[in-house]
């Protein structure tokens, strides 16, 4: 794909906003539980801040509804950027208006400035033309490294590349496109999509759209039991939807017509109840009580799926295997984690379960590459355009 990066554009003395995704897990006390996406962009910020870049930040956190809400304030997450940059991180009262227009007036080069969560203004979801040209007004260049905000047409993420004449991407978003394009584009072979979680209605289309690409689908998660049904399998008590049967069923016969390897759980981890405390026993496909619920995958499938993906080349996994967050049904998704480390395949980890899940199992260093994108992922596989990355390369393209 056509980008611009930021190693191509003149920053010294230049006004940047980078667009980075800090939409990170917070505690009820504000504490922030996963750092991994301020990691992430860092390398981004001080590169601009090294190279005399007069460095403003923007983000959203969570859902205010274009309202001011103090407890989605993107505070916390300047302190903690100031420990992980080792340099002070300004933090502006709002992203635009008088006073912020003031304060990055009186930036010297090197400075960095956070701005206040982008989505305390309804026109950020809006894409709203005034909004997105006052973000334009305050800056020289923009730089969008927020992958996981990629499939958003937002303001700050879409709307303000029309009033912008320096545009391009940032090191992460870089190394996003060009691993999902590793898979997307000309993959070794075999390849594999591990796909989880919980409906199938969330990943149906991009299961279609994979059976043109890969060679093998392995099937976990709460999904597994829709298409298992479709299979005349008795479930019991696990989640099914009913009005994907149907779809489930043709997708599955079109993995088969397309000499695509379709794999389904043969054994699962069910317990008597959704509970930690659950009595859980091991049965076979068609074993499950009426009563009772699948929770994980079974030892037998958890084996065939590990021999499948020691034989890939490139693997992406979206999805855990079973509820893993309760430790006693967690030993399928660890060993689907452990499996894809063992391998000599290059692979690709998205999704915040999925992330959750390699590193509970201890082997995130050994993935590839961690995606910093939920929903962006999950439409880049599917062969979806992403406004974000598609008003950069339009521009590119056009120079």
């Amino acid at each position: 794909m056509v980008l611009r990066t930021i190693e191509r554009i003149p920053l010294e003395g230049k006004r940047v906003f980078i667009r980075v995704d800090f939409n990170v897990p917070m505690d009820e006390y504000g504490t922030i539980t996963d750092t991994t996406r301020i990691e992430n962009a860092a390398p981004t910020i001080t590169y601009a801040a090294q190279r005399g870049a007069k460095v403003i930040i923007a983000s959203h956190l969570g859902r205010p509804k274009g309202k001011v809400d103090q407890r989605y304030s993107l505070s916390p997450v300047a302190r903690q950027l100031t420990g992980i940059l080792g340099k002070p991180v300004a933090m502006a009262e709002n992203c635009i208006g008088p006073k912020v227009a003031e304060k990055i007036d009186g930036m010297k080069e090197g400075d960095i400035l956070l701005l206040e969560n982008l989505r305390f203004h309804p026109g950020e979801e809006a894409n709203d033309a005034s909004f997105s040209m006052e973000l334009a007004s305050m800056v020289d260049v923009y730089i969008n490294d927020a992958f996981g905000a990629a499939h958003r047409a937002h303001a700050s993420t879409e709307g303000i590349t029309r009033y912008m004449d320096a545009v391009g991407v940032g090191f992460l978003m870089k190394r996003e496109i060009d691993s999902l394009e590793r898979f997307t584009a000309n993959p070794e072979r075999p390849s594999i999509m591990i796909l989880g979680g919980a409906k199938v209605s969330d990943k149906i289309g991009i299961i279609g759209h994979l059976l043109n690409e890969v060679n093998t689908l392995l099937i976990g998660g709460g999904m597994a039991y829709t298409f298992l049904v479709a299979e005349g399998v008795e479930v019991g008590k696990s989640m099914v939807e009913a009005d994907q049967v149907d779809q489930a069923l043709r997708t599955v016969s079109e993995a088969n017509r397309k000499g695509v390897k379709f794999l389904l759980p043969i054994d699962h981890v069910v317990g008597d109840r959704f509970d930690p405390k659950a009595t859980k026993k091991i049965v076979p496909n068609g074993g499950i009580p009426s009563e009772w619920v699948a929770m994980d995958i079974g030892p037998k499938t958890a084996r065939i799926f590990s021999d499948e993906i020691k034989e890939a080349k490139t693997i992406v996994w979206n999805g855990p295997m079973g509820v893993f967050e309760m430790e006693a049904f967690a030993k399928g998704t660890i060993s689907i984690a452990k499996a894809i480390v063992q391998s000599k395949a290059f692979s690709i980890v998205g999704g915040g379960d999925t992330v959750a899940a390699v590193k509970m199992a201890g082997v995130a260093d050994n993935i590839s590459h961690i995606s910093t994108g939920g929903g962006a992922i999950l439409e880049f596989l599917e062969g979806k355009s992403l406004p974000g990355i598609e008003a950069l390369r339009r521009i590119a393209e056009d120079r």
